[in-house]
C-alpha cells in the first residue's frame, strides 16, 4: 500500500513514533504480550508505587487535571456555587452553537447574526497569505474589505458548528458483544461506527465524528454543520498580530492584536443568518471578573500515569525538541539568505519557532520536580481509591505495573524506531523514497491483489504524479533535514550497518547529506516515471542512496513491527482500561483529556507573581509604544506607519491584552473569552511561559495564565487605526447596520 505522507505538524500531534495502526482502541483485538510478569494484586499499594522515581512530597491540587468541561456533562452546580449564576440549557446551547472549529487547527466564533466570524491572526495567517494577489503583501500591510463585495473567499477554508451530541457507548458495546470471535467483534464495531458517522442523503452539509472520552470510557457522535464559503473580512498587519515575535511568544505582559475577522456566506451567496452568536461587551473584562473560554483544546495528557510521563520525558519529547531546534534555525538561516521567499516561508518558520518554544516549556515541566511531585501525589490518591475497593482492585489494580513494564520494553527498541523512521522529520526525499519503495512493492503483486487505485496504468500514473515535490522543494533545506536524519541514525548505533555505509560512503553526516541530495533522482518526477516504466524490480535495485535506505528501513521496520506492535497495542489497551478506572472512581468531576472537541473552561481575570515582581492583569496601548521605543523601533517590535504615527484620538489607556486563570491548550487559539452574559470580553491567543506544562497539569499556583486580546483593544484599533467603521458598527449591534 502507498505510505501516507505525514507533515511534521501532524507528526507532533501523533503519539510520537507509536507506529500505531490508527485503529479505534476499542476495536482492537486482545493481544498477548511477553513482558515482566504483572504484579500480584495482593501486593501493597506502597510496593506498587516504588518503580516510579522519587519526587518531592507535593500535594496535588483539586483542579490539577484541568477545567476543560464538556458540553455533554457541564458542571452546572460548580458554576452556580463558584460564580453564582445559572448556566441554563439555553445558555449552554447558545454558547455551544456560537463557537466554531476553524478548519482543523483553531477555534473561532460567530460574533454577529450576519455570519461574522472572529479568530486569531495567527489562525488566519495562512488564509491571508493565500488570498494575497499579485503585487500585494497582505501579511505586511494588513487587509480590510471596505464593502461586502470586497470580502475575499478563501479556497478550501471551512468552519464547523457543533449542533448535536449523542452518547453511543452502549450502542458500540452491544454491536461488539454480538460477535463470537475477536475479529468478528472488531468488524461489527467498525461497521457500527461507519453507520453512526455517515450523514444521510438530506444532510449534505453535516459531518459526523466519533469522539472518545476518558480513554474509551465514553463514546459520543458529534454532528457538525460545516460551512465552506468563508471569506476574509479584516486582518491587521503581522507586525501587530505577532508583535514581539518569537521573543515575546508565550510570555506576558504582551501587546498583540492577534485577531482576524472572516464571514460565512450561505448557499444563496449572501451573509449567513445565524441566531447563535456572541454579543460584544461594552466594557470588556474587568479584574476579578468570571470569564469562560469556549473552544476546542487540542491535546492534553493529564490522565497519564507517571510511567507514561517519564517515558515522554526521557524519550519522545527530547526527540521532537531536538528536531525543532534544528528546523527552526534552518528556516531562520534560509530566510536570511533568501529574503525573496519571505512571503512563502514565514508561516512555516513561525510555526516551527512556536512549536520549539512550546515543547521547550513542555519538557521543562516534565523536568520540574514540583509539578511531577503533584502528578505523583494524584496517582497515589487515585491508586488508594482503586485499592480500597476490592472489585476495582481486582479489575484495575494491575494496570500501573502493566503500563510501566510495557513502556520499559518499548524503550529498549526506541533507538531503532528513530533509525527506521527517516521520513518522520520532514525530509521530502526520504518520504518520497519510502513511498517509491512501497509503490514498487505493491506493483510486484498480482493485479488482483493490489488496491483498486493501482490496478490500471492510469491509476499508477496518478500515484507517480503525487511524488512530485512541487515548487516548495528547497535543496538547501532538504540537505539539512537529511543531515539531521543521518545524525540520528549514527547516534542510534546504526552507522556501520552495510546499507548505511553504502548509502553514506562512510562520510560524516554533513558530507553524506550534501552528496545524497545532489545526486538523487527522487526530486524529478520524470525520472521517477521512467524508472517505473522499466519495472518495479528495477526501481528496487536502484543505486539511489535514499531508495537503498528506504528498502532497509521497510524490511527492518516490518521485522520490528512484529515485535513492537503488540507492545503498542497493549499500551493502548492498558491506557483505555486506566481511563475506565478513573471514570469509575471520579465520574465527570474530572474532565476528560482534550481531544479537539468543544469545551468550556472557567476562570477569573487575575494577575500573578513572576520574575520577582507582579504581572498586571491588563496591559495598555501605552505599553505597546514603550516596547516600540525601548527596542529601538526594530523588528519584531517595529510598527507600521499608521501605528508609528497614530491619530490624535487614539486612546492610549485602552486595555490591550490581559491574563486570566482559564484552562487552555493548543487548539484554543481563536476562542472567544465571554462573561456570564454571553458577551465577548476578549479573544484568547496564547498562554504564558508558566502555562506550557499544561499538557500534563493545570497548575494555577505556578502562574499558569491564559493571555487574551481585550475586546476594547479590538474595537479601538478597528475604529481609530483601520477605519473599519462598518465592522465596529456590526460588532456593537450584533448585525450588519
Amino acid at each position: 500500500m502507498i505510505r501516507i505522507r505525514f507533515t511534521f505538524s501532524a507528526f507532533i500531534l501523533m503519539a510520537l513514533f507509536a507506529m500505531s495502526c490508527n485503529t479505534p482502541k476499542a476495536a482492537q483485538a486482545p493481544v498477548s504480550v511477553v513482558v515482566s510478569p504483572p504484579a500480584n494484586t495482593t501486593q501493597t499499594l506502597q510496593e506498587k508505587k516504588d518503580y516510579s522515581g522519587t519526587y518531592p512530597d507535593e500535594k496535588a491540587g483539586q483542579y490539577d487535571n484541568g477545567k476543560m468541561w464538556t458540553f455533554a456533562y457541564p458542571p452546572k452546580e460548580y458554576f452556580a456555587k463558584t460564580y453564582h449564576f445559572n448556566a441554563s440549557d439555553e445558555w449552554l446551547e447558545t454558547v455551544r452553537k456560537s463557537a466554531l472549529r476553524f478548519a482543523t487547527y483553531c477555534t473561532a466564533s460567530f460574533v454577529s447574526e450576519d455570519g461574522l466570524v472572529m479568530t486569531n491572526h495567527h489562525c488566519g495567517r495562512e488564509s491571508v497569505t493565500e488570498v494575497t494577489k499579485e503585487g500585494e503583501d497582505l501579511p505586511t500591510n494588513g487587509f480590510y474589505a471596505q464593502t461586502l463585495a470586497d470580502e475575499r473567499p478563501v479556497p478550501g477554508l471551512f468552519v464547523d458548528q457543533l449542533v448535536s451530541m449523542r452518547d453511543v457507548t452502549q450502542i458500540l458495546n452491544d454491536a461488539e458483544n454480538a460477535g463470537a470471535t475477536p475479529q468478528e467483534k472488531a468488524k461489527l464495531r467498525r461497521d457500527k461506527i461507519t453507520e453512526l458517522t455517515t450523514a444521510g442523503p438530506d444532510e449534505k452539509d453535516m459531518t459526523y465524528q466519533l469522539h472518545s472520552f476518558y480513554n474509551g470510557s465514553i463514546y459520543q457522535v458529534f454532528g457538525y454543520k460545516r460551512y465552506n464559503d468563508v471569506r476574509l473580512v479584516m486582518a491587521p498587519e503581522t507586525a501587530l498580530g505577532f508583535f514581539g515575535g518569537d521573543p515575546d511568544n508565550f510570555t506576558y505582559p504582551r501587546y498583540c492584536l492577534d485577531y482576524t475577522f472572516f464571514r460565512v456566506y450561505g448557499e444563496d451567496g449572501k451573509p449567513l443568518k445565524t441566531p447563535y452568536h456572541f454579543n460584544w461587551s461594552a466594557d470588556g473584562a474587568a479584574e476579578g471578573e468570571a470569564t469562560f473560554v469556549v473552544g476546542n483544546p487540542g491535546t492534553t495528557k493529564r490522565l497519564s500515569t507517571m510511567a507514561q510521563l517519564e517515558y515522554d520525558r526521557d524519550y519522545s519529547v527530547p526527540v521532537v525538541l531536538n528536531y525543532l531546534k534544528v528546523a527552526t534555525n534552518m528556516y531562520k538561516d534560509y530566510l536570511a539568505k533568501h529574503p525573496e521567499l519571505k512571503l512563502k516561508l514565514t508561516d512555516t518558520y513561525f510555526g516551527m519557532s512556536n512549536s520549539l518554544k512550546a515543547y521547550s516549556g513542555i519538557y521543562k515541566g516534565l523536568l520540574d520536580p514540583v509539578l511531577m511531585g503533584k502528578r505523583a501525589d494524584f496517582e497515589h490518591s487515585f491508586k488508594e481509591k482503586v485499592f480500597a475497593n476490592s472489585a476495582l482492585k481486582e479489575k484495575y489494580g494491575h494496570l500501573w505495573n502493566d503500563l510501566h513494564n510495557t513502556l520499559t520494553e518499548i524503550s529498549k527498541v526506541y533507538p531503532k524506531q528513530i533509525a527506521y523512521s527517516p521520513d518522520r522529520f520532514g525530509s521530502k526525499l526520504f518520504s518520497n523514497a519510502m513511498e517509491v519503495v512501497d509503490l514498487a512493492n505493491t506493483l510486484k503483486l498480482p493485479v488482483d491483489q493490489r488496491p483498486d487505485e493501482l490496478k490500471t496504468q492510469d491509476g499508477i500514473d496518478k500515484a507517480i504524479a503525487k511524488l512530485d515535490l512541487g515548487k516548495d522543494y528547497y535543496p538547501e533545506i532538504e540537505q539539512r533535514l537529511v543531515q539531521f536524519v543521518l545524525e540520528n541514525t549514527y547516534n542510534s548505533g546504526f552507522r556501520y550497518l552495510p546499507v548505511v555505509n553504502t548509502m553514506t560512503n562512510a562520510d560524516d553526516a554533513v558530507a553524506a547529506s550534501k552528496r545524497m541530495v545532489a545526486n538523487t533522482f527522487l526530486d524529478n518526477t520524470v525520472e521517477i516515471k521512467n524508472m517505473f516504466a522499466k519495472g518495479a524490480d528495477v526501481v528496487l535495485v536502484s543505486d539511489d542512496p535514499f531508495i537503498q535506505y528506504a528498502k532497509m528501513v521497510t524490511d527492518s521496520f516490518n521485522t520490528l513491527r512484529m515485535k513492537i506492535m503488540p507492545l503498542y497495542q497493549a499500551q493502548s489497551a492498558y491506557t483505555q482500561e486506566m481511563g475506565k478506572a478513573l471514570y469509575e472512581v471520579y465520574g465527570t468531576a474530572i474532565p476528560p483529556d482534550a481531544n479537539f472537541t468543544l469545551r468550556i473552561a472557567d476562570g477569573v481575570v487575575e494577575p500573578y507573581d513572576y520574575n520577582g515582581t507582579t504581572a498586571p492583569a491588563f496591559t495598555t496601548m501605552f505599553g505597546l509604544y514603550d516596547r516600540y521605543y525601548s527596542y529601538g523601533r526594530k523588528d519584531p517590535w517595529d510598527l507600521p506607519a499608521k501605528w508609528a504615527n497614530p491619530p490624535a484620538n487614539l486612546n492610549m489607556a485602552t486595555k490591550m491584552d490581559f491574563v486570566s486563570t482559564n484552562d487552555i491548550i493548543g487548539g484554543n487559539s481563536g476562542s472567544a473569552m465571554i462573561n456570564k452574559n454571553k458577551e465577548v470580553v476578549g479573544l484568547v491567543f496564547d498562554g504564558n511561559i508558566e502555562s506550557l506544562p499544561g499538557r500534563y497539569i493545570y497548575d494555577v499556583q505556578s502562574g499558569n495564565r491564559t493571555v487574551s486580546v481585550h475586546s476594547s483593544a479590538i474595537l479601538e484599533s478597528l475604529d481609530k487605526i483601520y477605519k473599519a467603521t462598518r465592522i465596529v458598527d456590526e460588532l456593537k449591534n450584533s448585525k450588519i447596520k
